[in-house]
C-alpha cells in the first residue's frame, strides 16, 4: 500500500485572503485535517481555514498546553505524530494546518521532525506574520546590504541589546508580557523613533502604530516591534491604525 502524504500548510498570519491558491486547494479537498489548539479556546489554524475544511473531514486536534516548559508540548506532538502516522500508513493524505509559514516559528515543524523519515512529505509556504507587520506599517523591512535580525522578545536584555546593535533591521517577535521591558530597552538604545508596533496583524483587531505612541502594559502573543537602523530614509506611518 502506497503511504499517505503529510502536507504542512502554511495559512498566512490570520486574514483568510491571505492563504495561497495551493492551501486553499489542499484544504478544500482534504479527507484528514489536523491543526494546534490550546488547551482553553478555540484554534487558531483552524478559524482561519474553518469555511473550506469539508464537512466530512476528519478532524485532529493537536491540544497543546499553554506552558512555558518545552516537555509537556513535545509529549503532546509525539501522540498526535503516532496518530496522524496511522492515517498516513494507511494511505490517506493529512494535511496540516498551520497559521503563518510552517518552517518559520510554524508548529508543524514538529510533526515534520517526526514523520518525515517514514511517509512523504510537502510544504506549502505562507505568508509570515513578518512580512505580514511590515505591509500592515507601511514600510518596508529591510533593503539593499542591510542585516534583518529576528529576535525573541524572552531573551535576556543584554542577547537582545548585542543582537540589535549589530543589525540594521530588526524583527521583534513573542512581545506579549515582554513589551514594557522591550520598550524600555529601546528607549534606552534610542531607537524609539525608529520602531513600529503591530499586533494581530490582518485581523479585524490588528493595530498598527509606532511603538511611541503604545501605551498598554503587555501585548497578545500575536505581537511584533520592527526596528530600521538602515542607511534608507524610511518613516513610520504619521497616525496609527486599529
Amino acid at each position: 500500500m502506497t503511504a499517505g502524504t503529510l502536507y504542512g500548510v502554511g495559512l498566512g498570519p490570520g486574514d483568510p485572503d491571505l492563504m495561497t491558491v495551493k492551501a486553499y486547494r489542499l484544504i478544500s479537498g482534504a479527507q484528514v485535517v489536523a491543526y494546534p489548539a490550546p488547551d482553553d479556546g478555540e484554534s487558531f489554524a483552524r478559524s482561519i481555514a474553518a469555511a473550506i475544511i469539508p464537512p466530512s473531514a476528519r478532524e485532529i486536534p493537536i491540544v497543546v498546553p499553554m506552558r512555558v516548559e518545552r516537555f509537556p508540548a513535545q509529549a503532546v506532538y509525539t501522540r498526535a505524530a503516532e496518530e496522524i502516522g496511522e492515517v498516513l500508513a494507511s494511505g490517506t493524505d493529512v494535511v496540516a494546518l498551520c497559521e503563518g509559514d510552517p518552517f518559520f516559528y510554524g508548529s508543524f515543524m514538529y510533526l515534520f521532525e517526526r514523520l518525515s523519515q517514514r511517509f512523504p512529505c510537502e510544504i506549502v509556504p505562507g505568508v509570515t506574520s513578518l512580512t505580514a507587520c511590515a505591509a500592515r506599517l507601511a514600510r518596508p523591512l529591510t533593503a539593499r546590504n542591510d542585516v534583518l535580525t529576528v529576535i525573541p522578545g524572552p531573551l535576556p536584555d543584554e542577547e537582545i541589546t548585542a543582537r540589535i546593535e549589530a543589525a540594521g533591521a530588526i524583527a521583534i517577535m513573542k512581545v506579549g508580557r515582554h513589551l514594557p521591558r522591550l520598550r524600555r530597552l529601546i528607549e534606552g538604545l534610542g531607537l524609539i523613533d525608529h520602531a513600529g508596533y503591530v499586533e494581530r496583524a490582518t485581523l479585524p483587531a490588528e493595530k498598527a502604530m509606532p511603538l511611541a505612541d503604545v501605551t498598554e502594559a503587555a501585548a497578545p502573543y500575536f505581537s511584533m516591534i520592527l526596528i530600521y537602523k538602515g542607511d534608507e530614509a524610511w518613516m513610520l506611518p504619521p497616525q496609527s491604525s486599529s
